[in-house]
């Protein structure tokens, strides 16, 4: 009867802290990858940079969610954890290209530039999660 109440859980903490490591991989390689240091400018008052990170973060975190809960096996979770991984590392090379000088507009608290960064990385991954079923 014990052993009926501990799968559960054993399986809720196993994508619980497979979750929140690919949030941390996630965070770590997107802060790798932009010219800047997001958590650095977010602690100086950049309200662009949390934005964008956070809006990227938001819509990686959808993604994870739909796969947490569609797919019923924890090694298929991380594959298409890490496959929205790569797709809003995509969306930010994307957005490089589409909106001239995007770092630097960001570095410099351009808000709006921000916010248009982070709301089409929410988007995406809304879009991205939706895929996932």
């Amino acid at each position: 009867m014990l052993h009926s109440y501990l799968t559960p859980l054993i399986g809720y903490f196993s994508y619980l802290a497979s979750g929140v490591a690919m949030l941390i991989v996630f965070a770590m390689l997107y802060i790798k990858i932009t010219p800047y240091d997001e958590l650095k400018l977010v602690r100086e008052g950049n309200v662009a940079a949390a934005l964008s990170f956070g809006g990227a973060q938001i819509g990686f975190s959808f993604a994870l969610a739909s796969s947490a809960l569609h797919l019923n096996q924890l090694e298929f979770f991380v594959i298409w954890g890490a496959l929205a991984g790569v797709v809003q590392i995509v969306v930010y090379a994307f957005l490089v290209k589409c909106i001239k000088g995007m770092p630097s507009q960001i570095m410099e608290n351009n808000v709006a530039v921000g916010l248009l960064a982070g709301s089409i990385s929410l988007a995406v991954g809304v879009i991205n999660a939706g895929c996932l079923s």
